[in-house]
């Protein structure tokens, strides 16, 4: 068969944005603190407002020059454009269903929910600290967690003294609460 009858697909493979990003589980919602719903939309403004601009007049200058083919600020130039371009796609789409939830509005409960830092010591007596964030803005060197991870999916709705079973890879392990806190009303946490 001839190249001319085959499917070209439309997609650039490049152009994957669900690759390597975290997925909303289905039938729920984005949530996100206002610190990092900012820090997202900060970062979408400076793709727009500061960045592309830099990136289209590099380009549009390397174009002038004349042979793209080996023009490797042209080359180079289009490449992080099209990266910009997937990401500013993407912090759109995000922000677009981004549901800000203040977790200082549960300051002084004992309870675990979005947003609480806990304290837990699991069945080998190894006591951990972890914040329980948004998909899009948890940092696991930082000790946060994403909401849909096993962890803290075990540890949401439990109390301060509370033990409660994670299931792993490795088996059944317990958990026990420590301690649970939140940011101050008016904090920047």
């Amino acid at each position: 068969m001839s190249k001319a009858f085959t499917k070209e697909t439309d997609t650039d493979p490049d152009d994957d944005e669900s690759a390597a990003l975290p997925v909303i589980p289905a039938g729920n919602k984005n949530y996100i603190t206002p610190q990092g719903y900012q820090r997202l939309r900060s970062e979408l403004l400076e793709l727009i407002d500061v960045e592309r601009p830099k990136v289209v007049e590099v380009v549009h200058w390397a174009a002038s020059n004349g042979d793209r083919s080996e023009n490797g600020d042209y080359l180079y130039g289009k490449k992080r454009l099209r990266e910009i371009d997937r990401r500013i796609r993407f912090l759109t789409k995000r922000l677009e269903i981004a549901e800000v939830v203040d977790p200082s509005l549960h300051a002084g409960s004992e309870q675990i929910f979005f947003g609480a830092t806990v304290t837990y010591v699991d069945d080998e007596g190894v006591e951990r600290t972890i914040t329980i964030k948004g998909i899009d803005e948890a940092d696991n060197r930082e000790g946060q967690v994403s909401w849909i991870s096993p962890v803290a999916r075990a540890l949401l709705k439990a109390k301060e003294g509370d033990e409660v079973p994670l299931h792993t890879p490795g088996g059944m392990r317990m958990l026990e609460v420590v301690a649970v806190t939140y940011p101050e009303p008016g904090s920047a946490a």
